[in-house]
């Protein structure tokens, strides 16, 4: 079956790669012959020409996150592994592959602007500012929720914060190599590479990095929150850039060894995860365990399918750093596809591992990819660190990024009135306020802020998602004059099943014993704001 669902995988996405992609390359009409922001605006801060493959590692490690990974997971978890399969594959190739890709053409058409410039642009003012708020709200907690996941990998296991490092330092110094003295890209990559293989594969029999990197929480809190300062305000090419480019090997060997293992580790399937569960509940207003397959499936799978996120960094970072047009195609199209693929594989750790460990999907993921690791003959322990450095790699490269992101959505929302030094550090210290900040859940527990909100994150982030499709929608009908229904149909489905992922938080957290008032007022605020947003787009819309 691993094979099956493997392959399937990709004939599906190499075909939409192909017809549906070329396809919305056509209504765009990229042209490698126009300059784009990247040398028009080139600042060396950040607009910053880069090389085709390069910018593919920044977007793909940033966009990624530990979303395919995670969501898959706990979808088959309740839902059985063919719905999160099938969601993940028409979702990423028909909605989130042209949600992502409409935002960097946007933003590359509009000087590498945020989807929240081009809202203002053609729907409006009040529409962009509705939008920022939102944005910025989810950004912050991104921020918080990232931190604590990267700061956990790293106090789990020493040789992963060892080679999380590692990565910033080699990072920095191949920006320097490769920008500044012209060495050959090929060159560094070799041997930057060379160096973190040997690191992350002898690191566990080094007595030093035991010492100098085995700490607690705090600590790796306050040092990740020096790092995303440091990655949101340096020049791209110095850090925030190479370091997610170099990342981005490790997540392609894991996308390797996990093909590896759903191609020939058939075998190794538990047959615990059934393919579909049963006594599912098709529609309903309920939580886990007893999930309704919508509208919680679709909200629940997020990266894996479509997420709002990736058009904050295809329209934040990676717009600014294209060379050419057509690039747009294989970095904001192909990126989405390729995070398909990751969350096919997803399934296949966790169909390996054979039940939800207790780490959760991401201990999940690590024990099935050290499975898989076996068939390389690689020893299974080292696999499943390698797995675990692999996600490390998404959820920091996410990290950095987000931090960034937060950073020109405060500045955006001030008419750049606040410098990027001080909405860095309102970005950070209102995440670190998440993170530090504790009240009470459900049963009387104190729990950090963020814990409390976050399961309002999935619904809010496909919000997202259908709020940026409405703006992208809303550029091509007036700006290009093209029709949108493309997109329009992915708005649609998307914002009527976001909205009611947050109906089922209102009412199942009101419903309760112990109401989780903080949850159901962010939720209601979300829904009103997206009321108002929509409101404010389709008057755009009818206008033209």
């Amino acid at each position: 079956m691993f094979a099956v669902m493997l392959i399937a995988a990709l004939v599906m996405l190499v075909l939409g790669y192909k017809f549906y992609g070329d396809f919305m390359a056509g209504v765009y009409g990229l042209d490698n012959g126009k300059k784009t922001p990247a040398e028009t605006l080139n600042d060396g801060m950040d607009y910053c020409p880069a090389h085709p493959a390069v910018l593919l590692g920044h977007h793909f490690s940033s966009i990624a996150g530990a979303g395919p990974i995670v969501g898959p997971i706990q979808a088959a978890a309740v839902f059985g592994w063919l719905p999160a399969f099938v969601w993940c594959m028409v979702g990423s190739i028909f909605l989130g592959g042209p949600h992502d890709m409409g935002a960097v053409v946007a933003s590359m058409r509009n000087d590498g602007k945020s989807v929240g410039v081009v809202i203002e642009k053609y729907i409006g003012k009040t529409g962009e500012k509705l939008f920022l708020w939102f944005t910025i709200l989810s950004l912050v907690l991104v921020v918080a929720v990232f931190l604590v996941m990267t700061t956990s990998t790293f106090v789990a296991d020493p040789v992963v914060a060892f080679v999380g490092c590692l990565y910033i330092f080699l990072a920095i110094i191949s920006g320097i190599l490769i920008y500044r003295f012209n060495v050959d890209l090929k060159l560094v990559t070799i041997v930057m590479l060379a160096i973190i293989a040997v690191c992350s594969w002898k690191g566990g029999d080094w007595a030093f990095v035991q010492t100098v990197f085995g700490h607690d929480a705090n600590f790796w809190n306050a040092a990740l929150a020096i790092y995303i300062l440091a990655a949101s305000i340096l020049p791209v090419w110095l850090l925030l850039q190479p370091r997610d480019y170099l990342a981005s090997f490790f997540l392609y060997f894991a996308v390797i060894v996990g093909a590896i293992g759903m191609l020939f580790g058939s075998s190794m399937n538990m047959g615990n995860v059934p393919m579909i569960a049963s006594n599912i509940k098709l529609l309903g207003v309920s939580k886990a365990p007893s999930w309704p397959l919508w509208p919680m499936l679709f909200t629940v799978v997020a990266c894996g399918a479509i997420s709002g996120f990736h058009s904050l960094v295809g329209s934040g970072t990676t717009s600014k750093q294209l060379s050419h047009e057509r690039d747009a195609l294989p970095i904001g199209y192909g990126g989405m596809l390729l995070e398909g693929l990751v969350a096919v594989i997803a399934l296949g750790t966790f169909m390996a591992a054979g039940a939800m460990q207790k780490g959760g999907p991401t201990a999940t993921f690590g024990l099935g990819f050290g499975k898989f690791c076996g068939l390389i003959g690689i020893d299974p322990v080292i696999g499943m660190r390698l797995g675990m450095i692999a996600v490390n790699g998404f959820l920091l490269t996410s990290l950095d990024t987000a931090t960034r992101l937060a950073r020109y959505q405060i500045q955006e929302i001030s008419n750049n009135k606040i410098d990027k030094y001080t909405a860095t550090i309102v970005a950070i210290a209102a995440a670190l306020v998440f993170v530090y900040f504790k009240t009470t859940d459900a049963t009387g527990k104190a729990v950090a802020a963020w814990a409390v909100i976050w399961p309002v994150f999935g619904a809010s982030n496909q919000l997202v998602a259908a709020l940026a499709l409405l703006g992208i929608a809303a550029w091509i009908i007036r700006g290009l004059k093209k029709k949108a229904t493309f997109l329009l149909i992915p708005f649609w489905f998307m914002l009527v099943t976001s909205m009611a992922g947050l109906v089922i938080e209102i009412v199942t957290t009101m419903s309760s014993g112990a109401p989780n008032y903080p949850l159901a007022v962010i939720s209601g605020i979300l829904l009103v704001l997206a009321v108002l947003l929509v409101k404010e787009g389709m008057k755009a819309i009818k206008q033209n």
